[in-house]
């Protein structure tokens, strides 16, 4: 069978109420909360949906109990505000995750200042944190480096294991709220004339067409990139907006010894590091490298990556691990706001407006820096600049850790038997998919090749796919596989893996050899350039690890 997928029509010429550049989580948060408002909305953005620093954070949905620190007791408490009402509204996508604070003798903070920050913390967000079990505790304290004495403490934060998901989700938000959305459109430059922006010059990347549209006004949310916004769009700024951070990962298998919760730890040097289970994998990260490069080509430096595989092997010696164990290791650009007086740590991760105005660029904003936590609350703040009313959610009383839901596994059985697929299948479409999962299943009825998996490896299911093509709007295979349903970003996937899924995908989709062969060879480049395999510095990580 062959499911068309829908041409997009020009925009050329078209006048909107608002125009959002940069389609991250802040930029699809913004467009939704302006289209709720009634506003006529655009949003554009240059690669795809959340393909920039969204994809490439630490997936921590937090209160920030860093930031208690340096005094940012606002932002602790927006930031567990919107922790919360994620964690209600999106449970099936943010969920709450246990972690171990972890210090030993060298540590630079006293153990009752951490203790104090950890009670404050605890009252800011109104619950307890659930105990670790004492068999979890030792089982850690067994794998642990021996030669230190360690301090565990406990707190409780939450994990967004694909905030790539809930940018889709919210995306098919905006535009249920009447937004228009496009990928793979450039923003070329905003048009600025009398003191004032006017409008936008784009470029859409598949047709290749170049289109203006006129605005009322218009949100720079580009992350690490608003400065080159403005600087095509001669506003000038005096000073640079932003300050980039790179930030770099490690991925590794579950070792053996592996903790079940998340640490939160000190590295030799003294920084924070996250060791975090994450996709049946391990998480390490992460670091703070000023970048002032191309964000689109941000990369972890072999210094980083041996700094985080020396810090995980330090931690847990006995594991043995190795720099032939890192699957893989990535980075991006945080787009902290502009500080070159103060470390990278110690740069506040509040988001700030930047209004153009006195540039002689009125109705054109800036928004820099912010977080995968408040990214709802950015929204607001943004809508509330051009004159939209917008209340305060209702205050959620804060909830202890829920247990599983009684009636999770009726609602797997009816979508696994409306789909005709497996209870695992089922299960899958749930956690990624919430409510969307049903019309996923009765898809998948459709024929055996949409219930087929995308790859041996995996029980997400074709259908699946094509939901991303339809709904979605994936517009190449790593929009859907690294993004719609991120499969790609699993344990087993490897080029069999993707050549696998590539002809499934184009059996549904009416792909030719042509088009299929296309496809494969962009899909690798993209994911290869994201997920970076460091096995060319092996020897020479092995040594500096050691």
């Amino acid at each position: 069978m062959s499911i068309a997928v829908k041409p997009r029509p020009s925009l050329d010429g078209q006048h909107f109420h608002v125009v959002v550049i940069g389609g991250g989580i802040n930029g699809v948060a913004v467009a939704r909360e302006c289209a709720r408002a009634g506003k006529r909305t655009l949003l554009v953005e240059q690669t795809d949906f959340a393909s920039g620093v969204t994809s490439r954070s630490t997936r921590i949905i937090h209160g920030g109990l860093r930031y208690l620190e340096h005094g940012e007791l606002a932002l602790v408490r927006e930031s567990l505000r919107e922790r919360e009402r994620l964690l209600r509204e999106r449970s099936h996508l943010v969920q709450p995750i246990h972690f171990l604070l972890m210090l030993n003798e060298s540590t630079q903070r006293s153990a009752m200042k951490v203790r104090a920050g950890l009670w404050l913390y605890h009252r800011l967000g109104g619950k307890k944190p659930a105990e670790t079990s004492e068999m979890e505790l030792k089982r850690i304290e067994r794998m642990l480096d021996a030669g230190h004495r360690w301090s565990l403490f406990n707190y409780e934060d939450a994990q967004c294991e694909f905030p790539e998901r809930l940018v889709a989700e919210w995306l098919a938000e905006a535009v249920q709220a009447g937004a228009v959305v496009r990928n793979h459109c450039e923003a070329l430059a905003v048009d600025v004339a009398h003191g004032r922006a006017r409008g936008v010059l784009l470029r859409d990347r598949i047709s290749g067409k170049d289109q203006r549209v006129e605005a009322g006004w218009i949100f720079n949310c580009t992350g690490p990139w608003a400065d080159r916004v403005c600087q095509r769009s001669s506003v000038r700024t005096g000073k640079p907006m932003l300050g980039g951070v790179r930030g770099s990962h490690i991925v590794l298998p579950r070792f053996s010894g592996a903790p079940n919760v998340a640490l939160y730890t000190e590295a030799a040097d003294g920084r924070p590091i996250f060791v975090v289970p994450w996709n049946e994998q391990v998480m390490v990260g992460t670091t703070e490298v000023p970048d002032t490069g191309d964000p689109a080509k941000a990369a972890p430096s072999l210094e980083e990556i041996e700094y985080l595989l020396l810090s995980v092997k330090q931690l847990f010696p006995k594991a043995r691990i190795s720099a032939h164990d890192i699957r893989y290791a990535f980075a991006g650009v945080r787009p902290l706001p502009n500080s070159p007086d103060k470390e990278p740590s110690e740069v506040t991760r509040r988001a700030v407006l930047h209004d153009h105005a006195e540039e002689d660029a009125a109705k054109m904003i800036s928004a820099i820096g912010g977080k995968l936590t408040t990214a709802a609350s950015l929204a607001r703040a943004c809508a509330r600049k051009i004159g939209i009313a917008v209340a305060e959610p209702r205050t959620v009383a804060l909830r202890a850790t829920p247990a599983l839901d009684p009636l999770m596994d009726d609602e797997i059985a009816e979508i696994a038997q409306a789909g005709s697929v497996s209870q695992e299948s089922a299960r899958g479409m749930v956690e990624w998919h919430g409510r969307q999962a049903m019309e996923i299943a009765r898809l998948a009825l459709v024929s055996p090749e949409l219930r087929a998996p995308i790859c041996p490896h995996t029980p997400h299911i074709v259908a699946e796919v094509v939901e991303a093509y339809r709904k979605e709007f994936a517009v190449t295979m790593a929009d859907a596989l690294l993004r719609r349903v991120p499969v790609a970003l699993g344990p087993c996937w490897s080029a069999s893996c993707s050549r696998e899924a590539a002809l499934r995908m184009g059996a549904v989709l009416g792909w030719d050899e042509h088009t299929l062969g296309s496809n494969l060879e962009a899909f690798e480049m993209e994911r290869t350039a994201f997920l970076r395999r460091p096995a060319f510095n092996i020897a020479a990580l092995e040594a500096a690890a050691d």
